[in-house]
């Protein structure tokens, strides 16, 4: 006689029968217990995430208006500046939310068929499952750059033209740390009298970097930024490896590039520097001095005794910017004229004028 029983086990998951064999008369009996494979219970549903609702944007938002939000929302819940439990979670579902919108492809996927929680893995590279955040892990890594100058009149608006790659995760590089190849470059904006003089920028500037822990952590740094005299927009300053560093590879290098803010009186020309002064039609034509106010300050007299044609140019000796090549030596300020014609002549002046001008 067989008897047979079976006890379920509630926390593994899995059943246990415990099967009795009792042997003829003698009711000799030995217990065998077997136990069968774990039957895993069926998967739950994937929770539905409305990405829309996540940024706070309406579903017709255009790529402006969500990456604005996703801005606003990415520093309010940056694990770094928000102590809450909740905020990484928050943050990421915000990244994910970002990727997914600014994508064409996965926009439209997930317009018409919506997205599970976990993302789209991107085309064509399905089994990397960290590939398909590598936009929004770039823009918000790209948050952390901070400037601050010497001075309020010295607006600095950093410009990445190269933005930075995927932040790598893989913890198990044997060979030292990569070359990262990617150089940060920023506009430095400088006055037309900072070329003229000289002058150092006192750049604070936050970076991430890698710690012993193989994380990454803001670091602040104060740099001198060097601008030279006559300097040309488009020079280049660069600090190797100053930059972001990403885990697993070499700090980025930090580049400067001059950009000149614009003048209220002067544009440049080289290592010359052009001023335009309005006089009237009899100005022009009689003669007149006009004081033409210099780049250190200073106002110059310039005499005109001919006759001055509109858009002529006069100019004022070594009174423009240093040269690149020679800074003792300055380039010239050029004087151009525009003449104001007067809208009506009395009809007696016309007679005069006539009169005088008859051989001309």
């Amino acid at each position: 006689m067989v008897l047979i029983w079976t006890q379920f086990g509630v926390k593994h998951k899995n059943v246990k029968c415990k099967v009795r064999v009792i042997h003829g008369e003698e009711g000799l009996a030995s217990e065998e217990v077997r136990e069968e494979p774990e039957v895993s219970s069926p998967p739950s549903s994937p929770e539905c995430v409305d990405y829309y609702s996540v940024l706070g944007v309406s579903s017709d938002s255009n790529e402006e208006e969500i990456r604005r939000a996703y801005k606003r929302l990415a520093l309010r819940y940056h694990p770094d500046k928000n102590p809450d439990a909740d905020a990484e979670d928050k943050f990421k579902q915000i990244a994910q939310a970002y990727d997914v919108l600014t994508d064409p492809e996965k926009r439209s996927i997930y317009d018409q068929q919506g997205l599970t929680k976990g993302g789209v893995a991107p085309a064509g590279n399905k089994s990397d499952p960290s590939h398909s955040s590598s936009k929004a892990d770039a823009h918000s890594w790209h948050m952390f750059f901070n400037f601050d100058l010497d001075s309020d009149d010295d607006l600095f608006n950093p410009f990445l033209r190269n933005p930075l790659p995927h932040l790598s995760r893989n913890h198990g590089n044997k060979g030292g740390l990569k070359p990262s190849g990617v150089a940060e470059v920023h506009e430095l904006l400088v006055s037309m009298e900072d070329i003229l003089m000289g002058v150092t920028k006192r750049v604070k500037v936050t970076r991430l970097r890698q710690t012993d822990k193989h994380a990454l952590r803001p670091e602040e740094r104060v740099f001198d930024v060097e601008v030279k005299k006559g300097w040309k927009e488009g020079t280049r300053i660069t600090f190797p490896k100053e930059g972001h560093q990403m885990l697993g590879h070499a700090p980025n290098d930090l580049a400067f590039v001059i950009k000149e803010k614009k003048h209220t009186h002067f544009r440049r020309d080289g290592s010359h520097i052009v001023y335009t002064t309005t006089i009237t039609l009899r100005e022009a034509l009689c003669g007149c001095t006009v004081n033409i106010p210099t780049l250190d300050g200073q106002m110059k007299p310039l005499p005109c005794n001919d006759v001055i044609k509109p858009g002529s140019m006069r100019r004022l000796i070594g009174e423009g910017l240093p040269r690149v090549k020679n800074p003792a030596q300055r380039g010239d300020l050029l004087v151009e004229f525009q003449v104001v014609f007067p809208d009506r002549i009395p009809p007696s002046s016309k007679e005069i004028i006539k009169h005088s001008l008859g051989q001309c």
